[in-house]
């Protein structure tokens, strides 16, 4: 059989280039991919800062107008596909699936290179589109026609526009070599004893966003294609006819931006899970293990996670009510997004019911992990307004979408990354991050984020519109446009946070103190290994899972806690 593991050779790699940057390993390319996101992250914070700047002082005028667009297109598209998806599904997808499914690596070890090395040139062409003529893409960064299909339509809508393309397509390539990967490692390189119903929580997660990304992103894959001909070759898939540009009407037409919109939220909001399930996973991992407790309900969360990824893909309509959809089928959007909230509530109750009678240990990962919890709730509760028609048709172009989104795809996610590194840096480096300098992360992280966050919901109500240059504008914003000076504030207190988590993470990764094998005292199967885990990960034989994944017991006076393989270490 092809994917039989005896079938796999590990030897160690010879030479720099091979073992740290042409690996095959999966845990060298899992800390490249989060080594890639973090430099990523900072670019996207960067232009945060700008768009920042620019509201809460408009007069200062410190981007031109054109250049804004491009700011908030581009911070966007760097956060949401080359930030979080890199961080959450890829690097710590990489890591953890073959140590905590007892593999000795992917079913594709090449493949899995592959996959890294799509995702750095499309890392260079979203940078360097930037530096072209007219500048980066300015269509928003779901990248909305006919202003994405007119090359003449605004500055950044020439070549920027199709490096964006050219740059979406290289990680669209990249996630679905990836994503096989995933799902064929899953599904059959799990070790003797490892029944799905012992997988770790986290490692289904990633299971379903994989099967999501592969469903959904053929149809943003189809999209890109379709609005690179309209641009280049005449076609009109999303152009329609009468469209003037100064005194020239263009002669191509027919076409439908609806399509578009369709296509790309047929990706859209199924990414949204993509991205937050893995969150959760991390949560339930990082609760289990300082609670002290199994995660309550183990498969009624798996079923509701099942459940939530049939609904994802069947309600991408609810971000189109103010396209002049048929009320009948708003009518069905709007049921179809809030069913979805009862499997996500079982999941946020599950996470809350694992603490009760727990053996509460408040470490940087636990408090972040907690932050998970309280993120879901805060940010799932404005989802409800925007998933139905009556209210969101209100709310659309206001800044509650935007604190919405942030705390969603923002908050939730950023905290789950934080949690596993802090929880899984051991296992990486075989060091351990300062627990001083952590814990004042996260409340530099926490209260900025939920404060700006929250003041974002307000100025929606009142009525702030998004995507505006110069809010000063419009009188109407002018009760609640004090507030963009404090959320920029609390931006600059936020991002001095991530200084200090930066200088926390490298700092740590040099002269950290030195890690044991299991220093959490965790359960799951890469606590069985050396910190940081070997190549091929395991010894001569592999282990042999004798529990579920979460055997803590709370109750007991002494060892409250028994490994998967328990036997595996003393027959190395």
């Amino acid at each position: 059989m092809i994917l039989s593991q005896e079938l796999h050779e590990h030897h160690e790699p010879a030479g720099f280039l091979r073992k740290y940057i042409f690996s095959t390993d999966h845990k060298v390319i899992g800390i490249q991919y989060l080594l890639t996101a973090m430099f990523m992250a900072l670019v996207a914070a960067f232009l945060a800062i700008l768009i920042r700047i620019q509201q809460a002082w408009p007069e200062t005028a410190v981007v031109a107008p054109e250049t804004y667009l491009s700011l908030v297109t581009m911070h966007g598209t760097l956060m949401v596909f080359f930030v979080i998806s890199l961080a959450l599904v890829s690097a710590f997808g990489n890591f953890l699936i073959p140590l905590q499914i007892g593999a000795r690596d992917m079913a594709y070890p090449f493949l899995n290179m592959l996959s890294y090395w799509v995702i750095v040139p499309a890392c260079l062409l979203m940078i360097a589109s930037f530096f072209v003529e007219g500048g980066a893409a300015a269509a928003g960064w779901t990248a909305y026609p006919p202003l994405s299909a007119l090359k003449e339509a605004v500055p950044g809508s020439g070549l920027g526009q199709t490096l964006w393309l050219l740059g979406m397509a290289l990680f669209i390539a990249s996630f679905t070599m990836g994503g096989l990967n995933f799902l064929t490692t899953i599904l059959n390189l799990r070790t003797k004893g490892m029944s799905m119903m012992r997988l770790p929580l986290v490692v289904w997660t990633f299971l379903i966003s994989t099967i999501l990304g592969l469903l959904s992103f053929p149809a943003l894959t189809a999209a890109a294609i379709m609005l690179l001909l309209d641009r280049h070759a005449g076609t009109s898939f999303f152009m329609p006819a009468g469209i003037v540009i100064g005194e020239k009407v263009l002669s191509h037409g027919g076409g439908t931006p609806l399509l578009f919109q369709h296509l790309f939220w047929f990706l859209g909001h199924p990414e949204v899970y993509v991205l937050v399930l893995p969150a959760v996973g991390i949560a339930f991992e990082v609760i289990a293990a300082f609670a002290r407790r199994p995660p309550f309900g183990y498969r009624i969360s798996v079923y509701a996670l099942l459940v939530i990824a049939f609904l994802s893909m069947i309600v991408w309509g609810h971000h189109m009510f103010t396209s002049g959809m048929n009320p009948y089928v708003g009518e069905y959007f709007s049921t179809a997004t809030v069913l979805i909230t009862v499997p996500f509530a079982v999941l946020g109750l599950n996470l809350i019911a694992s603490l009760w009678r727990g053996r509460l240990r408040l470490q940087t990962p636990m408090l972040f992990g907690l932050g998970i919890i309280s993120a879901i709730g805060t940010g799932g509760l404005g989802g409800l307004y925007l998933g139905t028609a009556a209210s969101d048709i209100y709310f659309h172009e206001t800044y509650f979408v935007v604190g919405h989104f942030h705390f969603m795809i923002g908050t939730v996610t950023f905290f789950a990354i934080f949690a596993g590194i802090y929880y899984w840096f051991p296992k990486m480096f075989g060091r351990r991050m300062s627990e001083r300098l952590g814990m004042i992360h996260f409340w530099l992280t926490i209260i900025p984020m939920f404060s700006a966050f929250i003041l974002m919901h307000v100025q929606g109500i009142g009525g702030n519109l998004r995507r505006t240059y110069d809010p000063s504008s419009y009188a109407f914003n002018e009760p609640v446009r004090f507030m963009h000076v404090w959320i920029t504030v609390l931006t600059f207190v936020l991002s001095a946070g991530q200084i200090l988590f930066l200088v926390n993470f490298f700092w740590s990764l040099l002269f950290g103190r030195k890690a044991e094998d299991n220093p959490w005292e965790a359960t799951t199967l890469e606590w069985s290994v050396s910190s940081p885990a070997p190549h091929g990960n395991w010894g001569a034989e592999l282990p042999v899972v004798e529990s579920g994944a979460y055997s803590y017991d709370p109750s007991s006076s002494d060892k409250d806690f028994l490994l998967q393989a328990p036997s595996w270490k003393t027959s190395q």
